[in-house]
């Protein structure tokens, strides 16, 4: 049997679906008419390991992993880094600043865009987002120093 490139993404999706599982084991799951805090989360992984195991199935179709490409290993890695970092600075600065920051840095660095678009475009969506979070689902969002 030829381990294709599907056979290795679809296995990784069921290991951190399960691992998602695993760390939210402990949350409430609650009710449909009153969700808990690991509704949510329980499900998402649920359906990550579902359609791992999917992608495993029709793996055939895909190319053999031995032929995958690696040269966009450095826009994927760049692309890893600035994410960790909003991960990272998401409760210290607060969502509007890390988001904007978080956004700009994808556009700009990673992406090589226009930087006075990238700024519109960030500040256009994370204001809309906010402004989805904070005042139409009532859901509070880090402020900075928060």
């Amino acid at each position: 049997m030829t381990l294709r490139a599907d056979h290795v993404a679809g296995a990784a999706f069921v290991l951190f679906g399960a691992l998602v599982l695993a760390l939210s084991g402990d949350l409430p799951t609650g009710q449909l008419s009153m969700p808990g805090s690991g509704f949510l989360p329980k499900i998402v992984a649920t359906l990550t390991i579902v359609f791992g195991l999917a992608l495993m199935v029709r793996a055939r179709e895909s190319s053999p992993f031995s032929e995958v490409p690696w040269s966009d290993g450095k826009h994927a890695i760049m692309v890893t880094v600035v994410t960790a970092a909003g991960i990272y600075f998401y409760t210290v600065l607060g969502f509007l600043i890390t988001m904007i920051a978080m956004i700009l840095a994808l556009l700009v660095i990673v992406e090589r865009r226009n930087p006075l678009r990238a700024v519109a475009y960030g500040a256009a969506i994370v204001l809309f987002t906010y402004v989805c979070f904070a005042y139409m689902l009532k859901t509070p969002l880090p402020e900075f120093g928060y």
